[in-house]
């Protein structure tokens, strides 16, 4: 338990007067330690009247570097425990930090967060004074350090006896129940008291074992237990009300985790889970089987439809790219079936050069031809259509038409990000079986995949891991593994997507794989200075954005710097 005085409120500018602590150990005292501290200052009339403590009775008494050691050493391994810790703690630190002392980041229980989540409505208020009268503290606090640790002391054991019946049994327990907004959730804690500290998958399930949320979490513990009290939304309290049980599958990966619960999701439709009440549904871009072909939003292409392009992540994306190839290629965009006779009435669209207006017989059914055939290339080759669409974006520039060009700008680094995305599902998915390792400073993770689809992975720190090539890197067959991995007949737009992310995010090698990965090189050029220049352009945004509104501040070059500039 530890006290300190002080030259007033603020650890920056004051300076302590005084140190009191007091260690315990399963309710015996072990120590006590009280020193006075010379603050190098006056101490304010208003703080000797609170404390007694006046510049004559610190006037001998050594300076806060000479006590710090002593008072560190006699913390040292100890929890911190104080009414109002945030308070000395701040004086603490800042005299280490002043002393050159690394930071000081112990455990800490507060005894008066303790106190407003056990005794709400039991005191009128949560002063320590107060505390010690009604819980009968065998020190009455006075403002003076050693005898306010005391004081403390015997809260702390008071405090301890309401908790023990809430099931906080450990100091994390009594630090967590410090944190809770609320503690009617907290004694149901025991569900998840045998989490582990590991990255997995977890549900919640109610009296008939029907699976109200799944989630995922890098450690199983420290979040299943933020929902026991934590958690202020009424969607949290209204699940726990229904749960009945928590199970969780531990990982050898956090992927692994993320794809889980994915499936989980998709398979249950949990009641809590919004992913499982808006679930992403792909879509293809396709053209039309007719005499003269459009192009069409489908869930799945079917006989009527060639020239597929996809699966995009939704309607939204899909759109945007039949939007991008009618801006920039003369294909029809009217939703009437056309006849072979080419004896329809033009629209607009031929006014405006934007169709070559094969309704009226003004463009033949082999010029159409060419037309589709354009489009049918571009799965391979996005170059005619991003350099149409920036073509486009400067005629509207040099029209005075900003605002148009700014949306073909964001057209243009939509398309290209989509069919960027669709290149690196589709080597993913090329064969029948794919071994991916990625490795980062400290740790090396392995993928085995067929067809997209995760079977298995497996974690391990670098320094046991094998390199790649070494004869005891990982066999190309994937092990069993404990928990078997939910069945998918074929991963999800959104299960390519986690792994596309997993491989985008370190360094990964090729360990093996059943056929010859390749990708389009045509177009690639074209793709990657789209998606590069849209991330600059974020960034600069972002960063005017800051600058503007005063969140962050610029640094002036140096001198030297400004004279080379000027000069």
């Amino acid at each position: 338990m530890v006290d300190l005085e002080t030259t007033g409120l603020h650890a920056d500018a004051d300076r302590i007067t005084e140190v009191g602590a007091v260690k315990v150990r399963g309710g015996k005292v072990l120590g006590e330690f009280r020193s006075f501290v010379h603050p190098g200052r006056p101490i304010p009339p208003a703080i000797t009247a609170i404390t007694g403590i006046t510049d004559e009775v610190v006037a001998d008494a050594p300076a806060i570097e000479e006590v710090l050691d002593h008072v560190l050493a006699f913390l040292r391994g100890a929890v911190f425990v104080a009414h109002n810790a945030s308070f000395d703690l701040a004086f603490l630190r800042a005299a280490a930090g002043r002393a050159g002392h690394g930071p000081l980041e112990p455990l800490v229980v507060d005894t008066a967060r303790l106190s407003r989540r056990l005794l709400a409505d039991e005191v009128r208020d949560h002063r320590l004074a107060t505390l010690a009268r009604y819980l009968h503290a065998r020190t009455t606090p006075e403002h003076r350090a050693l005898s306010d640790a005391r004081a403390t002391v015997d809260v702390l054991h008071g405090l301890l006896e309401r908790a023990g019946s809430l099931g906080a049994t450990t100091v994390e327990d009594l630090i967590e129940l410090t944190r809770a907004r609320s503690h009617r959730d907290f004694p149901r804690r025991s569900l998840v008291a045998q989490a582990p500290r590991a990255c997995g998958v977890y549900r919640f399930l109610d009296e008939r074992d029907q699976t109200l949320y799944v989630g995922k979490a890098t450690d199983l513990r420290a979040r299943l237990r933020t929902y026991f009290g934590q958690d202020p939304r009424r969607r949290v309290a209204a699940m726990l009300r229904e749960t009945s049980r928590v199970t969780w599958v531990e990982t050898p990966t956090l992927l692994e985790a993320e794809v889980r619960e994915l499936r989980a999701i998709q398979a249950d439709q949990p009641r809590y889970n919004r992913r499982s009440r808006t679930p992403r549904i792909p879509r293809w871009l396709v053209c039309t089987v007719e005499p003269f072909p459009r192009l069409a939003v489908v869930r799945q292409p079917g006989p009527r439809h060639q020239h597929p392009i996809g699966p995009f992540d939704g309607a939204r994306t899909a759109t945007a790219v039949r939007e991008a190839i009618e801006e920039v290629l003369p294909i029809r965009a009217c939703t009437p079936r056309l006849r072979r006779a080419q004896d329809h009435p033009a629209c607009v669209l031929k006014e405006l050069g934007r169709c070559g207006a094969p309704c009226d017989g003004s463009q033949d059914a082999a010029g159409y031809a060419t037309v589709v055939a354009a489009v049918a290339a571009l799965a391979d080759d996005p170059s005619p259509l991003l350099s149409g669409l920036r073509r486009r974006m400067h005629e509207q520039a040099d029209r005075g038409r900003y605002e148009r060009a700014r949306e073909l700008r964001d057209l243009t680094w939509q398309v290209a990000r989509a069919l960027w995305v669709l290149r690196e599902h589709a080597w993913l998915c090329a064969a029948d079986e794919l071994v991916l390792q990625r490795r980062s400073d400290d740790r090396q993770e392995t993928l085995w995949l067929r067809h997209g689809r995760l079977v298995h992975s497996e974690g391990r720190p670098v320094s046991a891991a094998p390199a790649v090539g070494d004869p005891t890197s990982p066999d190309p067959r994937p092990p069993e593994p404990a928990e078997p991995l939910e069945p998918a007949a074929a991963p999800s737009w959104e299960e390519l997507e986690l792994v596309r992310a997993w491989a985008a995010g370190g360094r990964v090698a090729l360990v093996s794989t059943t056929v010859a990965l390749q990708a389009p090189v045509a177009g690639g050029r074209v793709l990657a200075e789209a998606i590069a220049e849209r991330r600059q352009t974020d960034r600069r945004v972002r960063a005017d954005r800051q600058l503007l509104s005063g969140d962050k501040v610029r640094r002036r070059a140096p001198a030297s710097a400004d004279r080379r500039a000027v000069g």
